[in-house]
């Protein structure tokens, strides 16, 4: 393992996933299962692979929902801990400099919760710490302009703005949500403000110290699970099975089931056909049901609600 890895982390968990609404009515978006495991711990299982041995998640929306599927992080061969922001989401800048006190290091790995990359860390490491930013960003090509905002670089690599998504994004990079950062980076902001890193405070740092932020560019894959369609998509990415099913699901002989996301303590039951649906934790399908492209999620007396697939 390179010396200049992190072994503190950050795991960005306390969005309202508002694209996501009814899945993240149901859970966080970083507790939403991919091919049956939560997304946050594949994301912690990564970060272990590449080295990492403590790990604080942040929360605010539905935080049992993620303390519940990671605890401690012992089963993960990582210490976990948490900062709780309330009343309000700190943002993605605000939020690390509230965790700082916890986190207890100059130097970690910022992570975004609601994406999957098989990026190897070690590079991105040495790159950050042979330019001596305060923060390096994991970029690709940006292949998608049209859907997602670029981050724009000199040509020694160094960030000089950031595009909004569209035609403006052309020949701009891709942040695929993984960065080593200093703490430095956030330790002017005041504890407790909301404040978002691209579009507020890694501008400032910009403007005040340019070359403050580097990119390193890389081919890593990635997932997003930004709306139901990414999602649909990055959970059939992690499964060679018809169907994505999660623990304890049960599913009568005599119903159909066809490329359908099931997740925990799911019943269908005698004669049902489901088509592309997601069917979210304790619904109870009744006999004979039918849905196609339809998210199910288990209303207060046990009732099934049901809304449109949408992307």
């Amino acid at each position: 393992m390179s010396p200049s890895l992190p072994r503190h982390a950050l795991v960005l968990t306390a969005g309202l996933g508002t694209r996501l609404r009814p899945l993240t009515d149901v859970r966080a978006k970083p507790a939403i299962p991919v091919a049956g495991e939560p997304m946050v711990r594949r994301i912690i299982a990564w970060l272990a692979a590449n080295g990492v041995t403590d790990v604080v998640l942040n929360l605010h929306h539905r935080p049992d929902t993620l303390t519940a599927v990671v605890g401690d992080g012992s089963d993960l061969a990582v210490r976990v801990r948490y900062s709780w922001e309330q009343p309000v989401v700190l943002g993605s800048a605000g939020g690390p400099r509230l965790a700082l006190p916890i986190l207890g290091a100059e130097t970690f790995l910022l992570v975004n919760g609601d994406t999957l990359t098989d990026l190897d860390v070690c590079p991105l490491a040495d790159a950050h710490a042979a330019s001596g930013a305060l923060v390096t960003l994991a970029l690709v090509p940006n292949r998608e302009p049209r859907r997602y905002g670029g981050v724009r670089l000199d040509s020694q690599g160094r960030v000089i703005g950031f595009a909004a998504r569209g035609s403006a994004a052309e020949g701009s990079y891709h942040f695929i949500g993984v960065q080593v950062a200093q703490a430095d980076a956030f330790r002017s902001l005041a504890p407790g403000m909301p404040v978002n890193s691209i579009g507020g405070a890694y501008d400032a740092l910009i403007a005040a110290w340019p070359g403050s932020i580097w990119g390193y560019v890389c081919e890593a894959r990635f997932w997003d699970v930004g709306t139901a369609l990414d999602y649909w998509n990055t959970s059939f990415a992690f499964t060679s099975d018809s169907n994505a099913t999660g623990r304890r699901a049960g599913v009568d002989p005599s119903a159909r089931v066809t490329r359908c996301i099931l997740w925990d303590d799911v019943e269908v039951g005698p004669g049902c056909t489901l088509d592309e649906c997601i069917v979210t934790d304790g619904v109870r399908v009744p006999a004979g049901a039918a849905y196609r492209r339809s998210v199910l999620v288990r209303g207060d007396a046990g009732d099934v609600r049901v809304s449109p697939l949408a992307d």
